[in-house]
């Protein structure tokens, strides 16, 4: 640091210093104000330039080093000088003091801070360069962060001095004339009859209502400045454009056609999206054919001396396609059309924030409309493996075109996808080789629940390599080999087919995007309603993210299409604070909120409350006693913070935890709810008993026993220690 800095630097601190040390806050508050009132109006009366000239150079000062007291200086403006005068100085003085501020941050710690991390900055100093008046006037018209960090951040960025100034006068002007207006009736109270009057209760409602108002404004601007070079039409043909048939633009296109909206749905490819074709209803199948052969090889458990199945895998996957058949008129054209939906099967673009040309087999057509909602999903993704692509590989889409058992089976992944289907090929036979990257597979998931499944996997023959990276596919005299990476060595897996399950990715590309600007890099960017950079633009399921779940796509429907029909008059931040999800291997996971690895990741103190499913009596009865109920609750307390269940239905009985999290529903409740017995769902049950012996009053208890022996007509004393919280981690 030169001279010449560290000189500002000991000026400043010295003059924050004698702030404090001198104890100067005192003159900055509203008690000594009013108790100095008259003396000061007074002085005014005598010397009015002289007054406003010194209280100029105090509030710069002021504001210029960062002290607290710029609030109560506002509110004695009024006071003193009035609304208009009161706005014109403080005005001024803010915008002075602010940039002097600004100036002083950047002269001390902008070129060490972009030294030091220049690299990681280049993306902010280019949007301060592009935008950087625009984000200014934001943060000054809704004040998230306070005026003072507001005014030292920005001289750490690249934006001009001049557009500081003028912006930061201009967005603070608002604010100002608010806070000066409510001084000045400040100034006038001097009973409770004063206190009351309708103009002071005005003024402090709009200082209330401010930060409202001034969100509004901003939303306006944004609108103006992203439309501003699309015409929009004076008419609409649809209320709403829905591109995409899943489960999102479903959900969507049915929510819209209930309210009697005008709603055209668009589908390039299949009714239903991946979750009827290709994903959950396809899947599922298989995985009951898969569990059914594997009862009849656990026949002897059940006291069956010998069963046998005989199989062709070909008529399996015809059963699989057989169901998806039953299950496809939900998702009909014919149904939707029938519900009041514009059903249109061909491929969407979107040419503005109004419009969709939609192509078809008879031609292209524009439709204009109010909103769009894309839904548009999400597809597997394939990571560039040198040789991949030349072997051949299956993916989630294109495994249901199986008609032969693959032999020996590779599998790419060790998420949901790549665990479903390894476990339920290897239960038809294929010799099954999971392969993940990752220390454990279900890497989301608790360490002893990946540790659990893997043991399973492992009874049933699947060979699970964890810390395993793929490298290369190979074909080697006419075999093929998969070359992985593991502690440094090189391990060859031979395979006759690969199954790639390492992640979806959104569908983001082919259908406007680009065109309008809307930004998308793994996901298209939407805000908490799900609005994109387009305001009337919307982004629902696995193109938006965060979750790419069947049942949050369809939640996120919700959001979507009422906020399109509706706003302004009324819109929803989507909520994401119950989300559910299941993976149905077996033993099936399934899980909501909190677990415990991300408790403590992310810092959140907590209890665990563990129930063995061994000791369940319908678990034992259904040859089926494995797994537990894992419950994080607030310590001390029954409220619950996530649930996270392993065993036979593990996805149905987490439906009381959904519940329970939704709606304020504690343990104690649950533990007093009646459950059928013998049933799985008393495992929820006997967790909120176990957490309820953890949590129960030993002193009283200790009282009581005492209690009852007195009535037995012998006295017991009471014990000096009372047993240890069982059964609760923190």
């Amino acid at each position: 640091m030169n001279s010449r800095k560290l000189l500002l630097v000991v000026v400043v601190a010295a003059l924050i210093g004698a702030f404090f040390i001198f104890d100067l806050g005192r003159y900055f508050s509203l008690d000594y104000f009013r108790s100095q009132q008259a003396a000061i109006e007074a002085y005014r009366a005598a010397r009015p330039g002289l007054t406003a000239g010194l209280f100029f150079a105090v509030y710069v000062a002021v504001t210029g080093l960062s002290l607290p007291g710029a609030a109560i200086m506002t509110l004695a403006a009024g006071a003193i000088f009035g609304l208009l005068w009161g706005t014109v100085i403080v005005s001024f003085a803010s915008t002075l003091g602010a940039t002097l501020a600004f100036l002083a941050a950047r002269f001390v710690l902008r070129d060490w801070v972009q030294g030091k991390f220049g690299d990681r900055l280049k993306a902010i100093n280019a949007g301060m360069e592009r935008e950087g008046g625009f984000y200014l006037f934001t943060l000054r018209l809704i004040p998230i962060f306070p005026f003072f960090v507001i005014n030292l951040v920005m001289g750490l960025t690249a934006i001009r001095t001049g557009t500081f100034y003028w912006v930061s006068q201009i967005g603070m002007l608002a604010g100002t004339l608010v806070y000066v207006n409510a001084g000045t009736q400040l100034a006038q109270i001097d009973s409770l009859q004063g206190i009351l009057s309708p103009t002071l209760l005005a003024s402090f409602a709009l200082l209330g209502v401010f930060p409202l108002i001034a969100k509004k404004i901003i939303a306006v601007i944004k609108a103006r400045r992203v439309y501003a070079k699309w015409p929009k039409p004076k008419r609409f043909d649809r209320n709403l454009v829905v591109i995409g048939a899943g489960s999102a633009g479903l959900v969507t296109a049915y929510i819209a056609a209930a309210v009697k909206a005008k709603v055209t749905l668009i589908e390039k490819h299949r009714m239903g999206g991946d979750c009827l074709n290709t994903g959950c209803v396809p899947s599922k199948a298989l995985i009951r054919s898969a569990r059914l052969l594997s009862h009849i090889r656990r026949a002897p458990e059940f006291g069956v001396r010998k069963a046998e199945a005989d199989f062709d895998f070909a008529e399996v996957m015809e059963r699989v396609q057989r169901v998806i058949r039953e299950v496809a008129p939900h998702d009909s054209v014919e149904r939707y059309t029938g519900l009041g939906v514009d059903v249109i099967e061909g491929t969407a673009k979107i040419t503005s924030p109004w419009s969709v040309d939609v192509t078809t087999a008879e031609g292209t057509r524009t439709l204009t409309t109010r909103a769009i909602v894309i839904a548009a999903g999400a597809r597997p993704f394939v990571p560039p493996i040198p040789g991949l692509e030349e072997i051949g590989y299956l993916t989630s889409d294109t495994v249901w075109n199986l008609r032969e058992l693959p032999k020996r089976l590779v599998v790419l992944g060790g998420g949901p996808i790549g665990s479903e289907l390894a476990q339920t090929f290897a239960r038809f036979g294929a010799r099954v080789t999971q392969v993940e990257m990752a220390p454990r597979i279900l890497i989301r998931e608790d360490p002893e629940v990946s540790e659990l499944v893997t043991q399973r996997f492992r009874a049933e023959g699947i060979e699970v390599l964890v810390n395993h990276k793929a490298k290369q596919f190979v074909v080697a005299n006419g075999e093929k080999t998969l070359i992985a990476e593991h502690d440094g060595q090189a391990v060859r897996i031979p395979f006759d087919a690969v199954l790639v399950a390492v992640g979806r990715v959104a569908n983001i590309r082919g259908y406007g995007l680009e065109e309008l600007g809307i930004p998308a890099t793994r996901t298209v960017e939407t805000n908490e309603y799900l609005q994109t950079l387009y305001p009337n633009i919307y982004a629902a399921g696995d193109v938006a993210g965060p979750f790419q779940f069947t049942h949050t796509a369809a939640h996120q429907a919700w959001y979507a299409a009422v906020n399109a029909l509706f706003d302004p008059l009324k819109k929803f931040k989507a909520d994401y604070s119950v989300i559910p999800w299941s993976t149905f291997v077996d033993p099936e996971v399934a899980r909501v909120g909190l677990n415990e690895q991300e408790a403590k990741e992310k810092g959140i103190p907590h209890e665990v409350t563990v129930y063995g499913l061994d000791d369940l009596d319908r678990a034992i009865a259904d040859g089926e006693a494995h797994g537990f109920v894992k419950v994080l609750t607030t310590p001390g307390k029954d409220r619950i913070l996530g649930a996270t269940l392993v065993g036979e239905h593990a996805g149905d009985l987490l439906a009381e935890y959904v519940l329970a999290m939704r709606h304020g529903i504690g343990l104690n409740k649950i533990l007093g709810t009646i459950h059928i017995y013998p049933t799985l769902a008393e495992a929820n049950k006997y967790a909120a008993g176990v957490w309820k012996k953890a949590h129960a009053p030993q002193k009283l208890l200790a009282w009581v026993e005492r209690f009852h022996a007195w009535r037995r007509g012998s006295v017991q004393p009471v014990p000096k220690s009372t047993t240890g919280k069982a059964g609760v981690a923190a």
